[in-house]
């Protein structure tokens, strides 16, 4: 049994990122996994400072307290990770990129998580729409040696919510979380 931590920047309830979250977590839970979903609405989401503190402190904690912190440590002590963003300018939202910036802390100690998945949806459904999502993701990733972006699924051609009900994605969200 792996412990599984998905978080969602979807603003929107019933959101199509949300339903693929949704889909990947119904998948993981029925594979036995232990999961866990955190939805960035409403959090408290400072910026990373820049300071460096947590390099020097080595604790794994950032100095600054709010829910990015408190999100980091989830991170840390989960063997699996899953990103769900819209995509907005073609790259993920700014609240997931603040948290991936914020999660610097846990660089600096031991951390448990190896597989990194990134789900995302879109308006746009050309084929590279994701692709600089994918790019940020993967960087963030490449900093933890003992992780890997283990795997990523996009859907385009989503604009209303609910859009991607009956949409073979969804099928697909399960399949990944259910091999995790």
């Amino acid at each position: 049994m792996k412990n599984v931590l998905i978080i969602s920047s979807s603003f929107r309830k019933n959101g199509n990122s949300e339903a693929m979250a949704d889909a990947f977590m119904k998948g993981a839970g029925d594979a036995g996994h232990q999961v866990e979903k955190i939805n960035l609405k409403g959090k408290k989401l400072n910026f990373c400072l820049g300071c460096l503190s947590c390099g020097t402190r080595m604790d794994g904690h950032c100095v600054q307290k709010d829910d990015a912190d408190d999100i980091a440590q989830k991170i840390k002590e989960s063997d699996v990770i899953v990103l769900v963003s819209p995509i907005y300018y073609y790259n993920i939202s700014a609240q997931l990129k603040t948290v991936m910036d914020r999660a610097n802390p846990i660089y600096y100690v031991d951390y448990k998580f190896r597989d990194v998945y990134l789900l995302t949806a879109a308006t746009d459904d050309s084929s590279d729409t994701d692709r600089r999502a994918v790019e940020t993701i993967g960087g963030w990733v490449e900093c933890f040696d003992k992780s890997r972006l283990a795997g990523s699924l996009f859907c385009g051609g989503v604009t209303e919510t609910g859009d991607i009900i009956g949409n073979e994605i969804l099928n697909r969200a399960y399949q990944m979380g259910f091999n995790v």
